[in-house]
């Protein structure tokens, strides 16, 4: 699956599943490492949880699998490495102390929220 096909399928299970403020960044142009990446809000650990949970489900049933997962028992931030596309799910105050859409903007992006 293409890599931006895979950042659309990423994007839409995590909207579906009610996440908050849902970025999608290219950054091809900033590293080799991936192409993409995905940082979405969940309101509690709880909905991290199950929104990470969720997108390896989802993933699975088409067969991709991630390379890595970090950070599911604690829950204040979820990345799921699929190689072209890294998606971190975190906790508001997370994600607002890291503030990745910052240090991954290229500033010819919107850094604007989607929801």
């Amino acid at each position: 699956m293409p890599p931006s096909s895979l950042a659309e399928l990423i994007t839409a299970t995590i909207e579906n599943l009610k996440a908050v403020e849902v970025q999608t960044l290219d950054v091809r142009s900033l590293t080799t490492v991936t192409d993409f990446m995905i940082i979405a809000s969940g309101r509690s650990d709880r909905q991290v949880k199950a929104l990470a949970e969720k997108v390896i489900e989802e993933l699975k049933k088409r067969q991709i699998r991630p390379l890595g997962v970090e950070g599911q028992q604690q829950a204040e931030w979820i990345l799921i490495d699929f190689g072209d596309v890294i998606a971190h799910i975190m906790q508001p105050d997370t994600r607002a102390y890291y503030q990745l859409e910052k240090l991954w903007s290229t500033g010819d992006q919107p850094t604007g929220n989607r929801d």
